[in-house]
């Protein structure tokens, strides 16, 4: 027997114990509701040979008689036999949820940092309805082919026992053939529920990170890991169809031969002295009784069997997979996601600090083939180290530009390359490797401040450049608020403002040399606001800052004007006098407000300095 099947004997010993009351009253209204089997072919056979044929139609009738009302003592027995069925079931389905259940929190409440075990739903909604689905089904079938079994047995022996000679040896050769397909259709069921769990898993994983999966311009590597897996799903039920087939066969040799057998032997048998009512009540046995149970046997054993193994091995002892050992975080992502078990994550590619340059050749896009396009034929060039400020009016494709540099929006005519290489090229280092972007919404997910800071660090970080770039983007009394590095984070609780701040951390702390902030820092106040775009100005690598406040312009090495009839770049002084619609945004942010502001900066960053 397989190890499975030995790991759940005890059990399932233990749980049958437990209910030895039911079992018995099982037992009885089964004996009640298989009398009618007997009856079924004795009784045809007496109505011949005693009644019809010897010309005594009353005591055929008789006969007949016995035997219907056998047949409506089994069914009004069978209400017996569902009932206690359910006494039997149900306790069984509540306990396998209980396990289930009970584990997923010991592992939640041991492990609160780590993603939940997305198969876990699998198991409380698929599988202990396997598991409760199978075990009726078995117990149904089996105490009805026992019983019927024995009842046919026990006719065709009162009748005549030669008939033994003809049904026992193809009944016997067709279970043995069936029992060898067991094992092995096993192994088949339980590579189709393992699918079964890794589907789930990863389609958990991709709604949660459906955002992140975009954001890091992972589509099609998620995508073809999905597909993989539903592939490997019906991979595995096509193999089971197999071994389903070989259960055929087995039928066919228990269940058919005996008939064939029977008609082929009949007048041998008539010539030994049996009447043609016992031929004929044989015959009843046979196609009445004994096939039916034992095609239904079969295909319970076949398939709720061995589900029914495999499965409650699963939910009593596989303590199901570690989330420490198949989900590892993504530092391709900007934000949270839990990537799907067994991705790879590719190396970390070192670029030059001064790195890397951004060019647009004649890119144009539109979000849709009729739509008017949002950018057109747009040439730019971000030099490494540079500091871009984009800036115009709301839905002019500053957010747009920023996405398609990204690698989340693919342009629809030109080409975009980063550090040299084409963002959307399929050959060499992944381009998500070579920039963050921080969107207007920050995401924050659960777990510690530092999972949340170090997400973006495949190598990990000292606590003092954790301390470095949280002072330096205005998170330090964040940090000392929430009680350090290592405190759990509800982001519920958070604000908007405070989200973007942890965002920004991320951000600074992680080592991709091109960061895009896409009015990352919105729902900071202007001091706030300086500070942190001050932190990424000073840290190595080039930025490119969509700016909501013309005071980040002031800021920038240069400025890209979006007007959308055109595109025009420069610094603060040249844009004044080529861009009437620079000169219109600029227009109530005079030097004196500007100084003002730096004032408030100061006086913010010492009252900071003194809590």
């Amino acid at each position: 027997m397989t190890t499975a099947t030995a790991r759940l004997l005890p059990r399932a010993r233990r749980f049958l114990r437990g209910r030895t009351r039911v079992l018995l009253l099982l037992a009885g209204w089964s004996l009640l509701e298989s009398a009618h089997t007997f009856l079924g072919g004795y009784g045809l056979a007496k109505a011949l040979d005693q009644g019809f044929l010897a010309g005594r139609t009353g005591v055929g009738l008789a006969w007949l008689g016995v035997t219907a009302l056998a047949v409506v003592v089994g069914g009004l027995a069978g209400r017996g036999v569902f009932r206690g069925l359910a006494d039997l079931v149900e306790p069984l389905r509540d306990s396998l949820i209980r396990q289930v259940v009970s584990r997923s929190l010991t592992q939640a409440v041991a492990h609160p940092a780590r993603a939940a075990d997305s198969a876990v739903v699998s198991r409380l909604t698929n599988q202990t309805e396997i598991a409760r689905d199978s075990f009726a089904g078995l117990v149904l079938v089996a105490r009805s082919f026992v019983f019927t079994a024995a009842g046919a047995v026990l006719g065709l022996l009162s009748l005549a026992p030669q008939l033994l000679l003809i049904v026992v040896p193809p009944l016997a050769a067709g279970l043995l053939l069936f029992l060898a397909t067991l094992r092995p259709m096993a192994a088949r069921q339980r590579a189709f529920l393992q699918a079964d769990e890794d589907l789930s898993t990863q389609f958990g994983a991709v709604a949660e990170g459906l955002r992140d999966v975009v954001a890091c311009g992972a589509q099609q590597q998620t995508a073809a890991r999905a597909y993989g897996l539903i592939e490997d799903e019906a991979r595995a039920a096509r193999q089971l169809a197999r071994w389903a087939a070989v259960r055929c066969l087995a039928l066919g040799l228990a269940g058919q031969l005996p008939i064939l057998l029977l008609l082929i032997t009949a007048p041998w048998l008539l010539r030994q002295g049996l009447t043609p009512g016992v031929v004929l009540g044989a015959l009843a046995y046979l196609t009445q009784s004994l096939l039916p149970a034992l095609h239904t046997l079969m295909n319970a054993l076949g398939s709720a069997g061995t589900r029914l193994l495999v499965v409650l091995d699963r939910l009593t002892t596989g303590p199901g997979p570690d989330p420490e050992s198949t989900i590892a975080p993504d530092p391709e992502s900007t934000t949270a996601l839990d990537p799907a078990p067994h991705v790879p994550v590719p190396p970390y590619v070192p670029v030059p600090p001064g790195g890397p340059g951004v060019e647009l050749r004649a890119v144009t896009f539109a979000y849709g083939p009729a739509a008017q396009p949002v950018l057109h034929d747009l040439d730019l060039t971000v030099e490494p180290g540079e500091h871009l400020v984009v800036v115009g009016p709301s839905g002019i494709g500053k957010s747009t530009l920023t996405a398609l540099v990204a690698g989340l929006l693919e342009p629809g005519h030109g080409e975009i390359r980063v550090a040299g290489r084409r963002v959307r090229a399929r050959s060499g280092p992944d381009p998500s490797l070579l920039r963050v972007l921080i969107p207007q919404q920050a995401y924050v997910f659960s777990g510690t401040l530092r999972e949340n800071l170090l997400y973006l660090c495949p190598d990990g970080a000292s606590d003092s450049a954790l301390e470095a770039s949280s002072d330096a983007v205005g998170l330090a009394p964040l940090v000392r608020r929430l009680g350090g590095f290592d405190a759990p984070l509800d982001p519920g609780v958070l604000s908007q403002g405070e989200r973007q701040l942890i965002a920004l951390g991320r951000a600074h702390l992680s080592p991709a040399p091109l960061v895009l902030l896409d009015e990352a820092t919105c729902h900071l106040d202007p001091a706030a606001e300086m500070r942190a775009e001050r932190a990424f100005a000073e840290r190595p690598g080039t930025l490119i800052v969509v700016a909501h406040r013309i005071t980040s312009a002031r800021r920038a090495d240069r400025i890209l004007v979006l007007d959308g009839v055109r595109a025009t770049c420069g610094t603060h002084d040249e844009l004044l006098g080529r861009s009437a619609l620079y000169r219109d945004l600029a227009g109530s942010w005079q030097p004196e407000a500007l100084e003002a502001l730096d004032h408030a900066e100061r006086i913010s960053a010492k009252s900071r300095y003194l809590s």
